[in-house]
């Protein structure tokens, strides 16, 4: 049959050199796997009941991305052979094995995309390398495949009908070998390094789905910035990019430390049951998240440094806001990274084990504080002065609720670009100000800000005007201060600015100078605080609170009535009780009254005190047995329902 197709397409042949071939080589798989996207659609279209034909081309062409990347990676081999620059490559032999090379690892590829079609109905999400660990104990798996190949058989003739086209048309574009003699291959050498490199750099882009320092490398969450549901990342991604991006990842496991429902959940529930008659306070939201903002930059967090160390704080502003706002003593992050602290803020879902954003789990369904008061009619946006799709932040956007999503292309002033990272904070800060005072009220909109960053840069302008201090980041600091200062005295202006919750965090810490900063309890200090223009929040609290204390918070605040999922606590419920949680080092840490306790899954390693053994140097745990068996009790329900949830696509589910 492969044979008689040959035979009729057999006068359609093209003559170019190799690197036109290898393009054309390249163009048909990638064709290919834009059909398996349609055929995936096609046949699990009840799973997508609101796709419409716009975004569907829509999470067509984001697909190209996901396709690009994973068909480098699985034909990093064969590029690789073709690109070395000598003329072995035009071989008979060596092209008849690179042929059976292509046509072997692309028709897997393909095979992977097709099974996902049906293997989908059954998990909702693309495979990922779980699979292996899924199945690699079961002694009848090598059985699964033919009973699945007669079971569905037209998944097969599909693979078998799709794999002819790729062997048909491979050689439809064929090299031409020109010239002969000691000059002429050292000039094609030459030109075959500088095309090899060139080629070598356009893959290193592929591979990562771009090429801007402030890109991370593309994975399966990036998927979120082109459709309207998680479940339609599904459409958009392909399945052997899922393998390659999961692969060495640390997965979550099913652990069953309460046999029981109910008993799991007396002890920890994410699940928040608002108990109030109160209509909803119809107040804005305002969020800022700042980079690298830890507490140890903070003179109000640090007056007990002044005397002993002669410390000196940079954020002149920011210790007069928390002189009028309700502040934390000891807030914790939930991460050390700045794609933990989106989560974490906005959705109130902590780093355990791998960034949420890294995840297999980062398609599942999410409310956010975002989608949750956007149900109530509120405008939602959110703001990052990095390049569009920098750090995957606009996809979780997305996918977390926001109606609108505002970076460097809609502020659209190149000029104002740090050359690195993004617009300077001072811009972006009036743009965010400027931008809300169109919104109709009431809204809720985030920022994370960009300039207090490695390689700590400040605007020309400004070089002597801020404290230089002893660590590069601390002139940043006082920058991105001055910026929230000209922020406020804009907003203080504006009409919306009265009715409005303004809450100020930070991702993560960044350089430390003083030892209670450098232990493992310190690295995750932030500050958290809530302002209100009327004064009606104030005051500092000695209790513990975390960054995914922010989302519950806020909606309490509000007085907003609903069930939802929170891993959090409400801070302005005088009943919950106080705790921290983080993970560090393959352990969690559990904040506790006044105990933090390092436990690494199985066992509790540590526990200290975090408040007079600063960097937790005296181990109580044999001391301690009762606060021991009390944190570990509440923890081992933390991790049960964290992990229960992320694995079953439960993080919306409230009963």
């Amino acid at each position: 049959m492969i044979n008689e197709f040959k035979n009729y397409f057999s006068d359609i042949k093209l003559r170019g050199n190799i690197y036109l071939m290898l393009i054309w080589r390249f163009t048909l798989v990638m064709l290919i796997f834009s059909v398996c996207r349609v055929l995936f659609y096609l046949f699990n279209t009840d799973f997508f009941a609101n796709v419409t034909l716009s975004s569907f081309l829509r999470m067509m062409a984001g697909g190209l991305w996901f396709d690009t990347s994973a068909l480098i990676y699985t034909n990093l081999l064969y590029l690789f052979i073709y690109l070395l620059p000598f003329t072995f490559r035009y071989n008979r032999w060596v092209e008849k094995t690179l042929k059976y090379l292509y046509v072997i690892t692309n028709s897997i590829a393909i095979g992977a995309n097709l099974a996902d079609i049906i293997y989908f109905r059954f998990t909702l999400r693309r495979t990922t390398s779980t699979l292996f660990s899924e199945f690699k104990h079961e002694s009848n798996f090598g059985s699964l495949i033919p009973k699945f190949i007669a079971d569905y058989w037209y998944i097969f003739l599909i693979w078998v009908a799709l794999t002819a086209v790729l062997v048909i048309f491979y050689g439809k574009v064929k090299p031409i070998k020109k010239g002969k003699g000691f000059k002429y291959h050292f000039v094609y050498g030459l030109n075959g390094l500088v095309l090899m490199l060139f080629f070598a750099t356009l893959m290193v882009g592929g591979m990562r789905g771009g090429f801007r320092h402030s890109t991370r490398p593309i994975t399966l969450s990036n998927a979120g910035q082109y459709v309207s549901e998680p479940l339609e990342a599904a459409i958009v991604l392909n399945t052997p990019f899922a393998i390659y991006r999961t692969l060495g990842k640390k997965s979550l496991h099913k652990v069953d430390f309460y046999s029981s429902k109910e008993e799991l959940n007396s002890i920890y529930t994410p699940v928040h049951h608002p108990q109030t008659a109160d209509s909803l306070k119809r107040m804005n939201v305002v969020i800022f998240i700042l980079e690298s903002f830890g507490r140890e930059y903070i003179g109000a967090y640090n007056t007990h440094l002044r005397d002993s160390l002669g410390y000196k704080g940079f954020t002149p502003f920011l210790d007069s806001l928390i002189n009028h706002s309700l502040w934390y003593r000891y807030a914790f992050g939930n991460g050390r990274k700045s794609i933990d602290g989106m989560p974490s803020v906005l959705a109130s879902i902590p780093m355990f084990v791998e960034p949420y954003f890294l995840t297999s789990y980062s398609t599942n369904k999410i409310n956010s504080i975002a989608s949750l008061l956007r149900s109530e009619g509120y405008h939602t946006a959110y703001f990052h002065g990095a390049p569009n799709g920098s750090m995957g932040f606009q996809a979780f956007a997305n996918v977390a609720g926001f109606e609108e999503y505002y970076g460097m292309t809609e502020y659209n002033n190149p000029d104002d670009f740090d050359g690195m990272w993004g617009i300077w904070d001072e811009e972006f800060f009036q743009f965010f100000a400027k931008t809300i005072n169109g919104f109709k009220q009431p809204f809720c909109a985030a920022l994370f800000s960009v300039s207090s960053h490695h390689p700590f840069k400040i605007p020309e302008r400004y070089q002597g005007k801020f404290p230089k201090g002893t660590l590069p980041i601390h002139q940043c600091i006082a920058y991105t201060d001055y910026s929230l200062k000209r922020f406020f005295q804009t907003a203080s202006k504006m009409d919306w600015f009265k009715n409005t919750l303004f809450v100020i965090t930070a991702d993560h810490p960044n350089q430390s100078q003083f030892k209670e900063y450098q232990s493992s309890a310190g690295a995750f200090s932030v500050p958290l605080l809530f302002y209100t223009p009327n004064g009606s929040l104030a005051g500092r609290k000695e209790e513990l609170a975390q960054q995914i204390d922010i989302m519950p918070s806020v909606l309490g605040y509000l007085n907003y009535n609903k069930p939802f999922v929170a891993f959090g606590r409400n801070l302005f419920d005088k009943e919950s009780k106080p705790f921290v949680v983080n993970y560090t080092n393959n352990s969690y840490q559990l904040y506790m009254d006044d105990y933090v306790m390092v436990f690494d899954g199985n066992q509790t390693k540590g526990l200290y005190s975090y408040k007079s053994d600063i960097l937790m140097k005296e181990n109580l745990k044999d001391k301690l047995p009762d606060v021991v068996e009390k944190m570990e009790h509440f923890l081992k329900a933390v991790i049960q329902q964290y992990n229960s949830r992320m694995i079953e696509d439960k993080l919306t589910q409230v009963d």
